[in-house]
């Protein structure tokens, strides 16, 4: 398996599953060092994360304070980056918006561990929508630590 050295979580905002989801696998351990990061596929410009996200995070002892949105850019997407999208649209759209992307680096998160949903957008939701969102990232991203991990 190949080693990646970097790690992008890419949604479509930046504000709620991908700082999410940038905050649970940094509180995972990782045999090897890789830089997370967290972006959107539009974001016209930077805002703080979710109020939402951050309160379930917070709640998880997971505190990413200062975090603000940053729209994806082509440089970021590297031979040795992993990119992670939420949803099946959000990959098409990256392809869309940076067409020499490697596709063997660019995958859905929860088809790259082998779940069968996307991670569903709690934006708009009740707080209660988002540890939902929250329970659905960790359990992917766990399987992600494992294939991580095991890749050495």
């Amino acid at each position: 398996m190949k080693e990646y050295n970097r790690i992008i979580f890419v949604g479509q905002s930046g504000t709620s599953r991908e700082p999410m989801a940038k905050g649970i696998l940094e509180d995972f351990t990782l045999h090897h060092p890789v830089e997370v990061l967290a972006r959107g596929l539009v974001v016209l410009f930077s805002e703080p994360m979710n109020q939402k996200a951050e309160a379930v995070l917070i709640s998880n002892g997971i505190n990413l304070e200062g975090f603000s949105s940053k729209a994806l850019s082509e440089e970021e997407i590297t031979e040795d980056t992993l990119v992670l999208t939420m949803e099946y649209a959000q990959r098409d759209k990256l392809f869309e918006l940076f067409p020499d992307t490697d596709s063997e680096n660019v995958h859905v998160l929860t088809e790259y561990v082998g779940d069968e949903l996307e991670i569903l957008d709690p934006y708009g939701g009740a707080l209660p929508s988002y540890g939902l969102c929250y329970e659905t990232l960790r359990k992917s991203i766990k399987k992600l630590v494992k294939i991580l991990n095991e890749g050495e």
